[in-house]
């Protein structure tokens, strides 16, 4: 089956090229634990691999043999502009990436779906003046999960699509926003993408929902990769964990790698290929020898 690229070589080694098309992916995120960047690094590094061939080489490389690039890439956001969006890219990656890649990546701006249910002054999302009182009295727009719907319709069929991101429509109070909607959005996203044979990055902030709807959204996509903060000692790193994956999870099993380690850099997102366990020395010196000084600093192996 033909695998499309999460823009993340390392981990697209391991998985074999990427994820198989017709994959609906939940980015299940700690705040500044690395879903968003991963989203990033996909949108970015997809978009160079058609509009600059040799960056995509620099920063990526070759494809994987049973993998193909996605003929297009689409950014969904339900509450910030392009502008912002870009703003966003710059401050995270390096200029010749994000130059080269924006060009490439179709925005789609849905925060007029989004917000006009809500108080918010009609110039902030759509830079049209108005007042409070002329709230209500223009054009009404679908809600944002009908317009979601189809501009999925029209674009996911073999390209890559990141969702940024269903939190906003988790913690929407908005009447036209149903948990029950959005709990079967996942459901018949994964149906249809199977269709399409593209693939679907959705991203969700874990820290505005609990355990119950996070496990509904999980069973009703292909997969999810958890994105976390752990802590040992004085130092804090970021960790991805892939579950429940179909067609992936069973290959990363085989190499007794489920979660990774991860960094940001210039380049965008980052893993670790092998999973690591920290262990503290003091604890060691005090069960081999209780007069050995105390250290500081963590030892790390790989297994």
């Amino acid at each position: 089956m033909l695998r499309i690229p999460f823009g993340v070589d390392r981990l697209d080694s391991v998985l074999g090229g990427g994820a198989p098309a017709g994959s609906v992916v939940l980015l299940s995120t700690e705040a500044g634990a690395g879903g968003r960047a991963f989203l990033h690094t996909s949108a970015v590094i997809n978009a160079i691999a058609s509009s600059d061939p040799e960056l995509f080489d620099l920063y990526y490389g070759d494809l994987h043999a049973d993998s193909g690039y996605p003929s297009e890439v689409h950014y969904i956001s339900f509450t910030s502009s392009e502008t912002a969006i870009r703003q966003e890219l710059q401050f995270t990656m390096a200029d010749e990436l994000v130059d080269g890649a924006t060009e490439s990546i179709t925005f789609h701006d849905l925060s007029a779906e989004y917000f006009q249910l809500s108080p918010i002054p009609r110039e902030w999302y759509r830079g049209e003046p108005t007042s409070l009182n002329d709230l209500g009295q223009g054009e009404r727009r679908e809600d944002p999960l009908s317009a979601l719907g189809e501009c999925l319709t029209e674009h996911a069929e073999g390209n890559l699509v990141v969702i940024d991101s269903i939190t906003d429509l988790v913690v929407s109070d908005a009447d036209a926003v149903q948990w029950s909607d959005i709990a079967m959005l996942t459901k018949g996203l994964r149906r249809a993408a199977t269709e399409w044979e593209g693939l679907i990055l959705l991203m969700l902030n874990t820290n505005s929902l609990s355990d119950q709807k996070l496990a509904t959204l999980t069973a009703g996509v292909s997969g999810t990769f958890g994105f976390s903060w752990e802590s040992g000692g004085s130092q804090r790193a970021r960790t991805m964990v892939v579950r429940d994956f179909q067609g992936v999870l069973s290959r990363l099993e085989s190499e007794n790698i489920v979660r990774f380690e991860t960094e940001i850099l210039d380049s965008g997102f980052d893993i670790s290929d092998v999973r690591k366990i920290r262990w503290w020395i003091p604890r060691l010196a005090y069960w081999f020898r209780s007069d050995w000084p105390p250290f500081t600093e963590p030892w790390e192996s790989t297994v």
